[in-house]
């Protein structure tokens, strides 16, 4: 059983419709110990207020964005191992338990993912082709060992959509373990907003770009090593 203290990082952007129902189910997990670091990413309605409410480490900062939230929240935490809960999304009760335990029995593995369940999923998701999920597997399920993230250098700040898979991207290109639980970790809300939305997305995918950087780079090691 692992004891490792894990960090749960909680960044939000006027978050308050859907806040309090997730900071509940995260302070019902069935691990111990762990802390929540809250990143208040320049919110304007009463996201701060409500955060407060909970038992967690505050921060505020002009908005910056998903990305540049999540590394602020990183940089705080004390936890050897990190994941992420966004402010309309809900954690089964043993989320915290079940990775933290698998991530202790496989030190080879420096990132495990898991499956989501969708509350009011619009019928136009695509499912994924191994278990049959809407969209597939959630990053936003993941947790990764501390000294991992910081390897890759965290979340890429320039990127407000899909920052989730560049950091995928530069894991894989970083040959870390990766594994995915065939349990639920995520209970993952539509809710007409989400950046999944189709109107919230860009017009050029940044995926795109994240690939387009990963084949630089791995040029550049070919033309350093030769």
């Amino acid at each position: 059983m692992s004891d490792a203290l894990v960090t749960v990082v909680v960044a939000s952007f006027n978050g308050e419709r859907f806040l309090a129902e997730a900071l509940d189910s995260l302070f019902a997990q069935d691990y111990d110990p762990f802390e929540v670091v809250f990143v208040d990413d320049g919110s304007q309605d009463g996201t701060g207020e409500i955060a407060q409410g909970y038992a967690v480490r505050y921060v505020h900062q002009e908005n910056a964005g998903l990305a540049a939230a999540r590394n602020a929240g990183v940089a705080e935490a004390r936890g050897d191992l990190v994941t992420f809960l966004d402010d309309d999304d809900v954690m089964p009760p043993n989320r915290i338990l079940m990775q933290a335990q698998y991530l202790a029995e496989n030190p080879n593995v420096g990132c495990v993912l898991g499956r989501q369940e969708w509350i009011d999923a619009p019928s136009w998701l695509r499912r994924d082709p191994i278990f049959g999920d809407p969209a597939g597997i959630p990053f936003a399920a993941a947790m990764i060992r501390r000294d991992v993230l910081d390897h890759v250098g965290g979340f890429d700040a320039s990127v407000r959509y899909a920052e989730d898979r560049d950091l995928l991207i530069r894991l894989r290109e970083n040959k870390v373990g990766i594994e995915v639980l065939p349990e639920v970790v995520l209970l993952r809300r539509y809710h007409g907003q989400n950046m999944t939305s189709p109107e919230n997305r860009p017009d050029v995918h940044p995926l795109t770009r994240s690939l387009k950087g990963k084949l630089d780079r791995e040029r550049a090691r070919r033309e350093g090593a030769g």
